[in-house]
C-alpha cells in the first residue's frame, strides 16, 4: 500500500516547533504493514538552506512542485499575522484544494489559508493572540476562536502550540479511526484525542498541571468504569480524599469538572463503540454510562454537533472501506 504524502512548507523563521509536530506525529504511525504510513517532505518557495525561529539551519530540498504529489498539504504557524502570503504560494494553494488534496493550517498557518481565499465562507480558527487580526483580514471566514481546530470540507485549521499535535492526530483518525489515533496519543505521551464527524469541532481542555497523589488512578479507574453511576463523591471516594480537596486537584490537573470530564469520556467512547461495532445507539448509550438514547444524543449535539447515527455513517463505513 502506498503511503500517505505530506508536504508541509518551510520559510525563513520557520517555527521549529510547528516544523516538526506533522513529522513527529506521522512518523509515530503503526509501521506494521497492515495500514499505509505516512511520508512527511518539506518544500519551499525556492529550495535551500533557511534558518527556523530558534536559529537552526533547514536544508529543504523541494519546491512548490511537491504540491503535485501530496495528499495533505500543511502549512506551519505563518512568522507575522500582518503580512501577505506570497502569491505564488497562494495559487499553488488553491490548485491543490482544487484536486482535492486536504490543506491545513497550523496555528497562524490558517492567515496563509485565508490570504489564498481558501477559507472564504467556511468555518476556522487560529491562535487567540490573533484573533482580532483574524477577523479583521478575513471578515468572510466563520471565524470560530473558541476551539481547537475545525475540518471544514477540506480544510483543517487549528489553534496554537499543542492543538497542532491534536490537528495532527485528527488527521489520522479521519482515515483510521478512535483506537489507531489514541494508540498514538499513548506513545507521544499526550491526552488521548477525540473528535467529532466531518466539519466538526472541538473544545477540550489541555491538562494544566500534572496530577498528584492518586489522581491519575482514579481517571484510569473512572474509564474503565463509565457505566457506573460516577459521583464527585465516589471519585475523591477511591482517591481516599474529601470532596473538596478531590474537587479541587481534579480541575488542577484536567481543567474542567467532573461532570464535564465524565461526559467527553462518555462520548469518547461512544465513538469508539460506533466506529468498531454494530450495536444499536441504545445499547452504546446505556454501556457508557449515559443510560438513555435521549442522552447520547443530547451530548453527542452539544460536544461533537452532529448525531451518533450521522456519525456511524461517516466513520464506520468508511473504516470498511479501507479494509
Amino acid at each position: 500500500m502506498s503511503p500517505v504524502r505530506v508536504a508541509v512548507f518551510a520559510f525563513e523563521g520557520v517555527s521549529l516547533f510547528h516544523l516538526s509536530v506533522p513529522g513527529t506525529v506521522l512518523s509515530t504511525f503503526d509501521k506494521s504493514g497492515e495500514l499505509p504510513g505516512y511520508e512527511v517532505r518539506y518544500f519551499a518557495l525556492t529550495p535551500g538552506r533557511m534558518h527556523s525561529d530558534q536559529g537552526m539551519v533547514i536544508e529543504v530540498n523541494d519546491g512548490l512542485e511537491a504540491l503535485n504529489k501530496a495528499d495533505i498539504v500543511i502549512i506551519p504557524a505563518w512568522s507575522d499575522p500582518e503580512v501577505v502570503t506570497p502569491e505564488a504560494l497562494s495559487a499553488a494553494l488553491r490548485k491543490a484544494h482544487k484536486k482535492g488534496k486536504l490543506i491545513v493550517g497550523l496555528c497562524l498557518g490558517a492567515f496563509a489559508l485565508g490570504d489564498a481565499g481558501l477559507l472564504d465562507g467556511r468555518e476556522a480558527t487560529t491562535h487567540w493572540a490573533a484573533r482580532e487580526t483574524f477577523a479583521r483580514r478575513f471578515p468572510k471566514v466563520l471565524f470560530r476562536p473558541d476551539v481547537l481546530y475545525v475540518d471544514d470540507d477540506h480544510i483543517v485549521t487549528s489553534a496554537g502550540t499543542v492543538a497542532a499535535i491534536d490537528c495532527c492526530l485528527h488527521l489520522v483518525r479521519q482515515r483510521h479511526g478512535s483506537e489507531v489515533a489514541n494508540h498514538m496519543a499513548r506513545l507521544l505521551v499526550t491526552p488521548p484525542h477525540r473528535q467529532g464527524g466531518q466539519a466538526q469541532y472541538i473544545e477540550r481542555p489541555v491538562a494544566q498541571l500534572p496530577s498528584e497523589h492518586r489522581l491519575p488512578g482514579v481517571l484510569e479507574w473512572a474509564r474503565t468504569n463509565l457505566s457506573e453511576n460516577l459521583s464527585v463523591d465516589t471519585l475523591a471516594e477511591v482517591a481516599h480524599m474529601s470532596r473538596r480537596t478531590f474537587t479541587r486537584r481534579f480541575r488542577e490537573a484536567t481543567g474542567t469538572t467532573v461532570t464535564r470530564w465524565l461526559n467527553a469520556e462518555r462520548v469518547a467512547q461512544a465513538q469508539r463503540l460506533l466506529e468498531t461495532t454494530e450495536r444499536s445507539v441504545e445499547c452504546i448509550a446505556s454501556e457508557v454510562g449515559f443510560g438513555t438514547a435521549l442522552s447520547l444524543r443530547q451530548q453527542f449535539a452539544s460536544q461533537l454537533g452532529t448525531s451518533p447515527s450521522n456519525y456511524r455513517r461517516t466513520f464506520f463505513n468508511s473504516l470498511l472501506a479501507q479494509k
